[in-house]
């Protein structure tokens, strides 16, 4: 069973260039909340209460400013700096004590995920014993992403880094489930000619052993590019549609841990105050009225 999750923040944001020239990607705003939430409320959403943070010198001191030690979430959340960018099998080698062998989850710090099944599907995944697990979704322009080619019978056949010639639409989502031995096999891989550790290699290490599953993101689950100012304004309205038609809030870690019982009325209202005179303090004392 996973039980622990590591987030990477370390993602430059050059193409949101000068955006993002004095603050992470990562703490940008998706309509109301910072991106990091989201990532953060997908692991929540799993089940998982132990999360590292990696992050960039420049955005350590901001991310534990925003998040703090997670207590106010029921969660418990440690640091940790990447100095330079490594690929994110480097995130598996720098949490290997955080890890300390045990199975985990990865997910970049600006994957946005959202979906109506996406709570039972990750949980469905996390209790798989043994293996990794990635999670794909049928793009149009394959080039722009890893991609994952199946078999006949829905099996994983092959695995692709991002190419011109793709041979399949099926991209690779930046959210993997790996088994306890994950931090062992990390240590057999050599950086690629740009100097990265390759997380399609690590994906061919559990491939090469039938080790490997996939999971498909068909209609009504969603992930969200942020990777151009377009798209991350069409992010936020995809956001603000979603919440304002159904009158839920998406990335809400207040209200996921609510709703899992890792806090109580005490630790609620201690939100709702911190956020004192915002719309987000006025929904999450609407949600507890609802319940007691």
């Amino acid at each position: 069973m996973v039980r622990k999750g590591i987030i990477l923040t370390v993602e430059s944001g050059a193409c949101l260039y000068p955006l993002t020239l004095g603050v992470g990607k990562q703490f940008l705003p998706v309509y109301d909340k910072p991106m990091i939430y989201y990532p953060l409320t997908t692991l929540m959403l799993a089940g998982i209460r132990d999360i590292l943070l990696i992050s960039a010198p420049q955005d350590i001191d901001v991310c534990r400013r925003l998040l703090g030690d997670g207590s106010r979430w029921g969660l418990r959340l440690e640091y940790c700096v990447q100095p330079t960018p490594g690929g994110l099998p480097g995130a598996l080698i720098l949490g290997g004590d955080f890890l300390a062998g045990d199975a985990c989850t990865l997910i970049s710090g600006d994957s946005i995920f959202y979906g109506a099944n996406l709570s039972e599907m990750l949980q469905i995944v996390s209790q798989r014993e043994w293996g990794a697990t990635i999670f794909t979704r049928w793009v149009s322009r394959p080039e722009r992403y890893d991609v994952v080619e199946f078999d006949t019978d829905g099996r994983v056949r092959g695995l692709e880094e991002k190419s011109i010639r793709a041979t399949s639409h099926f991209a690779i989502m930046e959210l993997y489930f790996f088994d306890k031995t994950v931090t062992e096999k990390v240590k057999f891989l050599s950086p690629s000619p740009r100097g990265d550790l390759e997380i399609v290699d690590l994906l061919r290490l559990y491939l090469e052993r039938d080790l490997l599953s996939a999971e498909s993101f068909g209609r009504g689950l969603a992930r969200l590019n942020t990777d151009t100012p377009e798209a991350l304004l069409e992010a936020g309205a995809y956001i603000e549609g979603i919440q304002k038609q159904q009158g839920l809030m998406a990335g809400c870690p207040e209200e996921i841990a609510w709703q899992q019982g890792w806090i109580g009325v005490e630790e609620m209202n201690e939100c709702i105050s911190r956020l004192a005179g915002a719309e987000y303090a006025r929904y999450l004392k609407n949600l507890m009225q609802t319940v007691i």
